[in-house]
């Protein structure tokens, strides 16, 4: 990302109109943690809502995968040269595709027995960021609603990443290979022309 675009909360473009998602988290602990996706300026057109909630978690589950959510963004941003952030009641914006990142850590969480919570944030800490974002492609295009809880690709993301009794970090890290074209790409890097993170790896996406 450029050096004159400005962020708020965890990467999320400080204009508005962006295409973000937002956390919202209540005062009440026993009210659900909303995760929606905003599409901005390309909401309401073409079919396209507003807004979208992809998932309601419970305080239970959000307070099991906040942390691991926060410390993975926050290496990024700061790796990125943005401000870091915490999550706080109320509305927490984030950048597009930490979003995205984010919901399939939710997904797998809200479907997965809760003493196996600890290796899901394990396993998708494990996981690169085009995993993640393809996985939540996946999973979106058919069950990315909160009551698609359970279903296709929902209900499989939470048994892979479940499936294990100790953490994946404390297992060996096979090697990946990365695809040609992302091995010089940063989630937040910007050619000129652009506006929106993201955009320059996915083009497509910024209008799904």
């Amino acid at each position: 990302m450029r050096a004159t675009s400005k962020t708020v909360d965890f990467g999320a473009p400080d204009r508005s109109g962006a295409h973000v998602f937002r956390v919202e988290i209540p005062e009440g602990r026993s009210s659900l943690v909303i995760v929606a996706e905003d599409y901005g300026h390309h909401g309401e057109m073409g079919g396209v809502p507003a807004s979208e909630d992809r998932v309601h978690l419970t305080r239970l589950v959000w307070s099991a995968i906040a942390e691991a959510a926060r410390h993975e963004f926050n290496g990024r941003l700061q790796a990125a040269k943005l401000p870091t952030a915490r999550w706080r009641t109320g509305t927490n914006r984030v950048d597009r595709l930490l979003g995205k990142e984010l919901c399939v850590l939710a997904w797998a969480a809200e479907g997965a027995p809760e003493q196996l919570w600890p290796v899901v944030c394990a396993k998708w800490a494990a996981l690169r960021p085009e995993e993640r974002w393809w996985l939540y492609s996946m999973t979106s295009a058919e069950a990315g609603l909160p009551e698609d809880k359970g279903r296709g690709w929902r209900k499989a993301l939470a048994e892979a990443l479940s499936d294990g009794s100790a953490p994946a970090e404390r297992r060996k890290k096979r090697p990946r290979p990365v695809e040609p074209d992302m091995q010089n790409l940063s989630l937040f890097s910007l050619p000129e022309g652009d506006s929106e993170p993201g955009l320059a790896l996915f083009p497509e996406e910024s209008r799904s």
